[in-house]
């Protein structure tokens, strides 16, 4: 673990707007907003998803900031969602910095019968992040799934 006695103003302010961005993620998503969501990748961005966190290979891979749009407007299938963040790390290195970050994804949907239902998602990001502009973007996001829960839920 680093030492943080002191840490450079440019410094602090980056790992501030790198943590700003994997929040507004989260809200984006947690408030169906799209547009939103897409806006914090960059146009070449490539997004990666492993619904086993242990495959060697994803199960889906996007290119390209407008490819994310169906992904994120899947959300909709379900009547709430709160993604709570948890811990990160980042590396720093000049514009480009990565990270990982850990998400309890809560989605309460309704099955087939009409049952509500909650299904919880352990679900870590591997990100690799690009300063442009001055401000900071996803340059690729890896969508890590550790495991998920679903029970019924009541209103």
């Amino acid at each position: 673990m680093a030492s943080h006695t002191e840490i450079p103003p440019g410094q602090a302010a980056d790992r501030l707007a790198l943590r700003e961005l994997i929040d507004a993620y989260a809200h984006c998503a947690d408030r169906r907003d799209a547009k939103g969501q897409m806006s914090l990748f960059t146009e070449d961005t490539r997004f990666l998803v492993f619904m086993d966190a242990t495959a060697a290979e994803p199960t889906q891979t996007l290119h390209g900031r407008e490819s994310l749009a169906p992904v994120f407007d899947n959300l909709n299938t379900y009547r709430a969602t709160t993604h709570f963040n948890g811990q990160s790390t980042v590396t720093l290195d000049g514009d480009r910095a990565t990270g990982e970050s850990y998400c309890l994804a809560h989605h309460i949907g309704v099955d087939e019968s009409g049952q509500r239902t909650l299904m919880i998602a352990s679900i870590r990001y591997l990100d690799q992040f690009t300063k442009q502009g001055g401000d900071w973007y996803f340059a690729e996001r890896r969508l890590l799934v550790d495991w998920t829960e679903t029970r019924p839920s009541t209103p």
